[in-house]
């Protein structure tokens, strides 16, 4: 995947610890420890990249290796090579084949649904190459 035109990318060969904030996309394909907060804006996650890292964003791809949390006020789409370890936060989930993902699902809509699903988590998924990840809505 290219970054989105006028992302900002921080390359492979970049390490960064400690937090990062703007208010612009942002490609990142190296490594990072710490947060990364991009309240209204895109992040994707290279396919060469490490995160470990508590991520708050508009929304988030997820195509290499992310250790931490998401939450994210859009969507979160979790690409064919991405490991990810840690709960997710969202509004919208897309999820591709082989992804491998170990933690809490909360998916957050407008009105009484978000009220309803701020009780009650959405998911508890456990999923890998070899099963299917389960999606379940409260009430489903």
């Amino acid at each position: 995947m290219k970054p989105a035109e006028g992302s900002t990318v921080i390359g492979k060969s970049v390490i960064i610890r400690g937090d990062l904030s703007g208010s612009e996309d942002l490609y990142l394909d190296g490594d990072i420890e710490g947060t990364i907060t991009l309240p209204d804006n895109r992040l994707t996650i290279g396919p060469n990249a490490r995160a470990k890292a508590d991520i708050h964003a508009r929304d988030v791809v997820v195509l290499g290796r992310l250790s931490g949390n998401v939450t994210a006020t859009g969507r979160v789409d979790l690409r064919e090579s991405a490991l990810v370890n840690g709960d997710i936060v969202a509004t919208r989930l897309a999820i591709e084949e082989s992804v491998t993902l170990k933690g809490r699902v909360e998916l957050k809509g407008g009105g009484e649904a978000q009220a309803a699903s701020a009780s009650h988590p959405a998911a508890v998924v456990e999923s890998s190459a070899s099963k299917t990840p389960l999606l379940t809505q409260p009430g489903a």
